[in-house]
């Protein structure tokens, strides 16, 4: 038999508790890669909607939710890397293009795939039936 959690500031404290464990696999993770988790969220914004398209700097920023200086400062550190480059936006002089390049989209799918075989371990501790149950809530709390 289930516990039940009281109210909804413990199912908070919960999925918190979760998901606490679930980043602290994927900061593991990153690190043969020397990736920190702000440079592989940015990584992987550039990656959607389409891998390799450019994306303007200030909406990279706008999408992770970051100060623009802060969105400076791990392009940066990406482009040391090898992983990303800038290019001047043809249609704004002031603007300036972020795209991962081909080394960042082959590093985005060796790091997405060592993830998602990560997270299928976390969760295997799951039944098949309470996988499922999980998606089914997650994706209607995400929507």
């Amino acid at each position: 038999m289930h516990s039940q959690p009281s109210d909804s500031s413990d199912l908070g404290d919960l999925f918190h508790a979760a998901f606490r464990g679930l980043r602290r696999t994927w900061a593991e993770q990153l690190s043969p890669w020397e990736l920190t988790p702000h440079q592989w969220r940015a990584l992987m914004t550039l990656m959607r909607p389409a891998p390799g398209e450019p994306m303007r700097l200030k909406d990279l920023a706008e999408r992770l939710r970051i100060a623009p200086r802060s969105a400076t400062e791990v392009v940066d550190q990406l482009e040391v890397k090898g992983l990303v480059r800038r290019d001047p936006d043809p249609t704004d002089r002031r603007a300036t293009l972020v795209a991962a390049t081909p080394a960042g989209q082959q590093l985005y799918a060796k790091v997405g795939a060592e993830r998602r075989g990560k997270s299928s371990e976390y969760f295997a501790r799951l039944s098949a039936e309470d996988r499922a149950e999980l998606a089914r809530i997650l994706g209607q709390l995400r929507d």
